[in-house]
């Protein structure tokens, strides 16, 4: 199975769900499927998520990989692990990091300061997702990238469609995107709506 860092790589989009209703989540994630964003994480802080990641992972092809998104503890981890997700992701570096590698998941790290980079990188974490990249923007991923050249980071929390490519050009292996690429989707909302928005993603993100 190719690795977690080599799909950030490729893909370079990393969409985002999370909603309180769990039939529009899943209807949202075909949506994105349908498209061509392949590479998804679900939010354990979404409504019933463990259910629609376990759903999603049933349904999908093979070239779509999902992930359990904020993760948090090692019971995180291990009810990720059961629903079916592929990798985990976290907002920063809890228990549920060594507990998802032990399991064998791939960990997109949350991280922010230079402390936290050096800590997640020796924890063993696939990338680091810099979170929240709000925080500082292009410019503080790139001074980041002075000290950590061979750091793969994501920029998460804050990211815009408008703002993706310049977050790539900034040296970022790929970019999450949440409420700006979903909106109001995963909570009943435009569908339609949803579709052109990740046409505009994928064409920000550029060839894969």
């Amino acid at each position: 199975m190719t690795s977690l860092l080599d799909l950030l790589r490729a893909r370079r989009l990393l969409a985002i769900v999370r909603g309180d209703d769990p039939a529009a989540a899943l209807r949202s994630i075909d949506v994105l499927a349908e498209e061509g964003v392949t590479l998804m994480e679900v939010s354990l802080s979404g409504a019933d998520a463990l259910t629609v990641i376990r759903k999603a992972a049933a349904a999908l092809g093979a070239d779509v990989r999902l992930g359990a998104g904020t993760v948090l503890t090692a019971r995180d981890a291990v009810a990720a692990r059961d629903a079916g997700a592929t990798f985990v992701v976290t907002p920063g570096l809890g228990d549920g990091v060594a507990e998802a590698l032990r399991l064998g998941l791939p960990v997109l790290a949350g991280a922010l300061t230079p402390t936290e980079v050096i800590a997640a990188v020796a924890q063993g974490a696939a990338a680091v997702k810099l979170f929240p990249a709000s925080g500082g923007g292009v410019p503080y991923l790139r001074a980041l990238r002075d000290p950590f050249p061979a750091v793969p980071f994501v920029p998460v929390g804050g990211v815009g469609l408008d703002s993706v490519r310049d977050y790539l050009a900034a040296g970022a292996v790929a970019v999450g995107v949440g409420s700006p690429l979903l909106g109001d989707a995963p909570s009943g909302g435009d569908l339609a709506a949803l579709r052109r928005r990740a046409r505009a993603a994928l064409d920000q993100a550029g060839p894969r």
